[in-house]
């Protein structure tokens, strides 16, 4: 037990917890932009499943982990366009049609291990990056400058997320589509185009965020995301649709990770009470869930298909 409160454990726990927290961020701030004009996506589990599935195979075919990020961007941007299709243009039912495009990532992503790979072969995993004369500083230097490249990326779009929605013109006819889209419209907003660029940037960072999965694992199994899709989705709403708030929960969420991770290894908890203390980050999703719905408001045209009167 004395071990667990040393220095290098809780630098190591708290350093884990930043890397754990990075594939949160990146999935829940694209969520974020596509609730924010009104498009709510359930099926970024799925995405995150494809893009993971996609950096895998690209990165164990080319031996290029770069080609396999690009790969999974470009597999989250075709996500994105198909979901675009269904909801901005057939105008289904947004919930619903999230779903199916989970059972879709669940399914295809295991058919496709199945058929090009089959046995699990691991690939060369995302070498951390620390960040010169920064990395070097005691305790701190390990927590947080000691990391991957998409892990210092996830952060680094808190702040131009924040920028976008709150600076930009952009940013401002997202949140007109996502809260009056039809006074936006007759502005000359054009609503579904708004919508696809945020369905789009939505799609390609969640599916960016598999990749950090699969690439920090350095291996492709079923289901590999683990339910940190929808996760994402429910950090949403804990940030209030606002990407500091986004960051804070995500944090959260990845230091409980790697607590839980930590009290396993050093087996403190063991047998079934280690089962039980792994679902540890899945009720605190219902709590926060049930806590945040009381308090905070979503976009008022959120999951609301949006037709141009005659």
């Amino acid at each position: 037990m004395d071990d667990l409160f040393s220095t290098s454990i809780i630098v190591a726990t708290l350093a884990a917890g930043i890397r754990f927290a990075a594939p949160f961020l990146l999935a829940a701030l694209g969520e974020t932009l596509g609730q924010r004009s009104g498009v709510l996506n359930l099926g970024v589990e799925g995405v995150m499943l494809i893009g993971a599935f996609t950096a895998y195979y690209a990165t164990l075919q080319t031996g290029q982990i770069g080609t396999g990020i690009a790969a999974a961007l470009a597999a989250g941007l075709v996500m994105g366009g198909l979901y675009a299709f269904i909801t901005l243009v057939m105008q289904a039912e947004q919930g619903i049609s999230g779903i199916g495009i989970y059972l879709f990532g669940l399914g295809f992503t295991d058919l496709l291990f199945q058929k090009l790979v089959g046995t699990p072969l691991p690939i060369q995993g995302l070498p951390s990056a620390p960040i010169p004369f920064l990395s070097d500083i005691p305790i701190l230097g390990e927590v947080f400058f000691n990391h991957t490249v998409l892990v210092y990326v996830a952060f680094l779009l808190v702040p131009v997320v924040w920028f976008v929605i709150n600076k930009t013109t952009f940013g401002l006819n997202i949140r007109a589509v996502g809260e009056t889209p039809e006074a936006a419209d007759t502005l000359g907003i054009s609503v579904n185009r708004t919508r696809l660029v945020t369905i789009l940037i939505s799609n390609a960072l969640a599916a960016l965020a598999g990749a950090a999965i699969a690439l920090e694992a350095g291996i492709f199994q079923q289901n590999i995301t683990a339910g940190q899709g929808f996760i994402a989705v429910a950090l949403v709403y804990f940030g209030a649709w606002k990407a500091v708030g986004v960051m804070s929960g995500a944090l959260l969420f990845g230091v409980v990770s790697a607590v839980v991770l930590q009290l396993k290894t050093v087996g403190i908890v063991t047998g079934a009470a280690s089962s039980l203390l792994a679902m540890a980050p899945a009720l605190l999703t219902i709590v926060v869930l049930v806590t945040v719905s009381r308090r905070a408001r979503a976009p008022s045209a959120l999951s609301q298909p949006f037709s141009r009167a005659a």
